[in-house]
């Protein structure tokens, strides 16, 4: 990447990032202040004056009441931040058998701090991933990011065979709730109902049923 993201403090890169996340999630709409402060958990007013600095160094292209967009610099950083993020996470993960609700905030603080030597070395030695421990793509060392023709589980028809491709990492109990049950990247189930009334949908898994919240499910990517 282009971009070294040690130019730049550990507040900036999260921003950076947290933008890329939501834009992403969004199919590339500008994003909006508020939606960054509930994300990071700051004030407005705190995103608003933080908008301005990242404006100001050329990492992202802001108009007051529209929303924000990374420009291409700013995309490079989050890019290699997300590289960090989730080959820490896969690393924690399949070396040091560490669960997948635990290595999001570790990968946290890490991504800040660990060279792109390190980065390298850990990727040679897994392999060179393409998906981190709760399906997410990470970023090549080019920027580039892999393919994810996915949708919402939430989205799926009743009587749709799903192969489970991305869980939110954002929630520790979710993830943990999703374990037990047998639901993680790579995992086959049937939409066995959909009750749009009661807002949950079954799946059948594993010869047995599984009910979710139409909210939870909407945390999960699948593909037919």
């Amino acid at each position: 990447m282009a971009t070294s993201a040690r130019e730049y403090s550990p507040a900036i890169e999260d921003y950076l990032k947290a933008i890329h996340q939501i834009a992403e999630a969004s199919d590339g709409a500008p994003v909006q202040t508020q939606a960054l402060a509930d994300r990071l958990a700051v004030s407005t007013a705190s995103v608003t004056g933080m908008m301005k600095r990242l404006d100001q160094s050329g990492l992202v292209e802001h108009a007051p009441y529209r929303g924000v967009v990374l420009t291409p610099k700013g995309a490079a950083v989050a890019l290699e931040i997300l590289r960090h993020h989730r080959l820490l996470e896969l690393y924690l993960v399949e070396q040091l058998g560490m669960s997948w609700e635990e290595v999001h905030a570790e990968a946290d603080r890490l991504e800040h701090v660990i060279s792109e030597g390190l980065e390298d070395r850990i990727a040679a030695a897994l392999g060179q991933p393409d998906r981190d421990p709760h399906g997410d793509p990470i970023p090549a060392r080019d920027g580039s990011v892999p393919a994810d023709p996915s949708r919402r589980l939430a989205d799926a028809a009743e009587g749709a065979d799903v192969e489970i491709l991305r869980v939110s990492d954002r929630d520790p109990r979710l993830l943990r709730y999703l374990a037990e049950r047998g639901l993680r990247p790579g995992a086959t189930a049937r939409v066995a109902r959909v009750d749009e009334l009661a807002g949950v949908i079954t799946l059948a898994v594993d010869g047995g049923e599984c009910t979710l919240a139409l909210a939870t499910a909407g945390e999960i990517d699948v593909r037919a």
